[in-house]
């Protein structure tokens, strides 16, 4: 008779192979590895900068939905940005940002558990930084920024390991979720600056209620991920009983 503990080993690891999902344990130990690079000063940068392309990004696509036009976006060393824009719905355009940037560290998580489609899903992210360089970079630092960006997300590809692009991905996924969470928080108690206080000009919202609601759609989006991680080691788990 097989060995109970060897199966689940073996079944646990083949799991992880074809769905790209990994273990309880594995998720764990890249989150505290993704909160611990968004603390370290100058290696954190990237990402920082990741989130807030990201941020902006949404912006823009939110304007061009909303039938506006977007005139250029910038981008700070110090991961703040701007999206320059005229027309579309100001509600729309200035909520996207948080939201959006949560919404893309998840999707960029679930494209890490495709490990067959890893390679396609890095030649996208970078080629979307790209895309938005040549349509919307016009200062030198913001070109540079995205030009590192497109360095990070495209250099991987040099990698000959399916294994270790989608454990980097995943971590640039948890990173830029993270970064969304505490993005918001400096938003607090800020005096007439920020997306929070434009909105509560258009809305009559306070902008602390919608500082919460980016809060929570950025926590929302980790126990997203947990909870696909969950799920499916409780599978895998029922299955070898």
């Amino acid at each position: 008779m097989p060995d109970r503990h060897l199966l689940a080993a073996n079944s646990t690891a083949l799991n992880s192979s074809v769905s790209g999902l990994p273990s309880r344990g594995l998720f764990i130990i890249e989150f505290v590895l993704a909160v611990l690079l968004t603390r370290i000063p100058y290696l954190s940068l990237p990402f920082k900068w990741l989130e807030s392309y990201f941020h902006e990004l949404s912006h823009a696509i939110a304007t061009v939905l909303s039938g506006g036009i977007v005139s250029h976006i910038q981008l700070f060393p110090n991961g703040a940005g701007f999206c320059f824009s005229q027309g579309g719905a100001p509600l729309f355009i200035g909520f996207a940002g948080y939201f959006g940037a949560a919404c893309w560290g998840y999707l960029i998580y679930l494209l890490a558990t495709w490990p067959k489609g890893i390679r396609i899903s890095f030649a996208f992210l970078g080629g979307l930084v790209v895309l938005s360089a040549l349509f919307w970079g016009r200062d030198l630092l913001t070109l540079a920024i995205l030009a590192m960006l497109t360095i990070v997300l495209l250099l991987p590809l040099k990698l000959s390991q399916n294994k270790i692009l989608t454990q980097f991905l995943r971590i640039i996924g948890l990173m830029i979720m993270l970064n969304a969470l505490t993005s918001p928080t400096a938003l607090l108690g800020a005096d007439q600056q920020g997306d929070g206080y434009l909105l509560s000009q258009q809305s009559w919202i306070p902008a602390w209620v919608w500082v919460g609601i980016w809060l929570l759609s950025s926590a929302c989006a980790l126990l997203l991920a947990w909870r696909r991680i969950d799920s499916a080691a409780a599978q895998l788990s029922s299955s070898i009983k």
